[in-house]
């Protein structure tokens, strides 16, 4: 479902497929057929209306006018409607989300540019803010001082491992257990671990909290099914095989240690030892972890990697991967830059390493 894809912001259904790239085609067919599709989509009650644009330029001025086309359409079929403005191309999360338009009672239609044609779909999900700023902001236990996994970033961290359903996840870096909450919301069985007792205290409350207000969520969250173990433990020396579903279905999924905060550049004699403390304890994780993965598991680490004026600089421990037994998965439709996740006004990134052992 939706609420589990992380990085995901909206799904739709492809309405149809016009073989040009012409926006005035794109409108004249919405014209066309708009008061079939409110039927189809809104049969009854008052239909809340937007529009988003992708690869066209448009101004805002013109999207209004030409939805104002639409609702005198719709005014002559009989039916009630309300336009939702678009303050640029594409309408906001959160417009479509508070004003349902992804739900039958409401409609976004999405024009689409792809290459020489136009797609013309109908939002059918979207990401829900609310929710994530919950389980982000709503939790008893946080600390900026462990760094601050977004939801929807751990999320993505355990999709990409491509659990089974009744997968256990193992965290070796739990922190506050942001990833263990986004696991247990998928029904799948948890084990966490970490350097310091007081972070094992900060995830068992989060968890706790989870259960008590379960409707942060929108997935059934039976924590009854679930296997949950919380261990005190060095990543680079701890032995997880006697942990309760251990090698049984088992993934790897965390955000590794990604070194000390930095709010601005800093200079290549400050940055290196940093970097070497890094690689060092990665390079001690993997390789004590490996020896104990059955051969196949996946893994998926949110690794440090440093924006520099020279640009991106990598974990030099992903070079000796094959050395360490393991393989890197890469992705048809991404790049190993398209894996590195960071905002503007960051030094210290996260790059999302998807590995399986050999």
């Amino acid at each position: 479902p939706q609420s589990r894809l992380g990085g995901t912001v909206k799904s739709a259904t492809i309405i149809t497929t016009l073989n040009n790239r012409s926006i005035d085609k794109a409108y004249e067919y919405i014209n066309n057929n708009i008061a079939n599709l409110a039927n189809q989509f809104v049969p009854e009650g008052k239909i809340q209306f937007g529009i988003s644009i992708y690869g066209f330029r448009l101004p805002k001025k013109s999207i209004f006018a030409k939805n104002l086309e639409i609702k005198k359409i719709l005014r002559t079929a009989k039916r009630s409607i309300r336009i939702i403005e678009n303050k640029s191309e594409e309408l906001e999360t959160a417009q479509v989300l508070h004003n349902k338009l992804a739900t039958n009672k409401g409609i976004e239609l999405l024009i689409v540019r792809d290459g020489d044609t136009t797609i013309i779909a109908r939002t059918t999900g979207i990401q829900d803010i609310d929710a994530y700023s919950k389980r982000d902001q709503g939790r008893p236990k946080r600390d900026a001082k462990v760094g601050m996994l977004p939801p929807k970033l751990a999320q993505i961290i355990i999709n990409l491992t491509n659990p089974p359903p009744d997968a256990t996840v193992l965290d070796p870096f739990c922190g506050t257990g942001v990833l263990l909450q986004e696991a247990t919301l998928m029904n799948l069985n948890i084990l966490g671990t970490d350097l310091e007792p007081r972070m094992i205290d900060y995830t068992l409350a989060n968890l706790q909290w989870l259960t008590d207000v379960g409707k942060v969520a929108h997935d059934k969250l039976n924590p009854n099914s679930i296997t949950q173990h919380l261990d005190i433990g060095d990543a680079t020396t701890h032995n997880w095989q006697s942990l309760p579903n251990f090698g049984q279905d088992l993934v790897i999924a965390c955000e590794t240690y990604l070194g000390r905060p930095l709010s601005h550049q800093p200079s290549p004699s400050t940055l290196q030892p940093i970097m070497e403390h890094a690689n060092h304890l990665h390079h001690k994780f993997l390789k004590n972890i490996g020896k104990q993965i059955p051969s196949g598991t996946k893994l998926c680490l949110a690794v440090p990697a440093w924006r520099t004026k020279n640009g991106l600089v990598h974990l030099s421990t992903l070079d000796q991967l094959d050395n360490l037994g393991y393989n890197q998965m890469s992705f048809a439709h991404a790049t190993t830059e398209d894996m590195v996740y960071y905002r503007p006004d960051q030094v210290v990134a996260r790059e999302l390493v998807v590995l399986q052992k050999k």
